[in-house]
């Protein structure tokens, strides 16, 4: 590798990937919160379908979705 890569630091020690300090998301606990409650909902949604009813465990997993769209749209508005 060269030392142009993508995470090498830059001349005052920060990566090219992290934001400074004084901009840290306010929004990164509900963001966590919604990714938390998409996982367990698409865990949840997938035993529903092979388990029990495809129909159900379909609506499941889509709206656990939901829950994933509104993270991205948080993240990608920010």
């Amino acid at each position: 590798m060269t030392p142009t890569t993508k995470n090498t630091p830059t001349e005052n020690g920060r990566h090219h990937h992290q934001r400074p300090e004084h901009e840290k998301d306010h929004l990164l606990p509900l963001r966590q919160w919604l990714n938390i409650i998409f996982m367990v909902g698409a865990l949840v949604g997938v035993a529903i379908y092979f388990f029990g009813s495809q129909t159900t465990g379909t609506i499941v997993i889509l709206a656990a979705m939901a829950f994933k769209i509104v993270e991205c749209s948080l993240r990608l508005l920010h």
